[in-house]
């Protein structure tokens, strides 16, 4: 009797300890989220934000167009986490939490996900939002920042793992324009949301 409680005791713990490294294989890390943005560095981007119908889910405007907030969805996609399904569920359940600033009356999934103030609610609700700190040293590789660029722009990017040689501040993975860059700007304009969002990627067990 005590030697096959013996052994249940061993495959139960076996059990426990399997399923736990399964866990933490699954999670996202910082690193492997810096390493999806920058291979978005390798692609050619005409900036264009225009609306375009697109699938649900895993829809994507074509491949070589893209705004700041693109370099953020298909560096998560990258890792296998959809944004777009994400967001537009989310404001399907609670649709009087997200802005009311383009004059919708319900959610769309060919758009929502590409609005940064869309993300940065999204963002608050299921990340970690952490504090708009002055010290460069809060922010890390990894992490989300949102900025209002002038003229109450919206813009947001990923903070690498490379600094500045100037500054010695992270640089910032993100498109303002030229395309996705690798760039010093964390403080070039007031910081609106700062964020870590490291989601555990849902996997079939068959």
């Amino acid at each position: 009797m005590n030697l096959i409680r013996k052994l249940m005791m061993c495959c139960f713990t076996f059990l426990i300890t399997l399923n736990s490294w399964y866990i933490k294989a699954e999670l996202i890390t910082a690193e492997q989220l810096v390493q999806a943005a920058k291979l978005r560095l390798e692609a050619e981007i005409t900036y264009d934000g225009r609306y375009l119908s697109i699938d649900y889910p895993m829809g994507d405007v074509p491949e070589h167009l893209g705004v700041c907030t693109d370099v953020v969805i298909r560096s998560y996609r990258q890792l296998g986490i959809d944004l777009q399904q994400l967001v537009h569920e989310d404001m399907r359940e609670n649709f009087e939490q997200y802005p009311k600033i383009w004059g919708l009356k319900r959610p769309d999934s060919n758009i929502d996900h590409r609005r940064v103030p869309n993300l940065e609610v999204f963002l608050q609700r299921y990340g970690k939002q952490l504090p708009i700190a002055d010290s460069a040293d809060d922010y890390k590789p990894g992490d989300l920042v949102s900025w209002r660029l002038p003229g109450n722009l919206p813009h947001i990017g990923i903070v690498s793992d490379e600094k500045s040689d100037i500054s010695d501040n992270y640089l910032i993975i993100h498109n303002i324009g030229a395309g996705p860059k690798e760039d010093d700007i964390l403080f070039e304009f007031p910081i609106s949301g700062h964020f870590r969002f490291f989601p555990e990627l849902k996997v079939s067990s068959q």
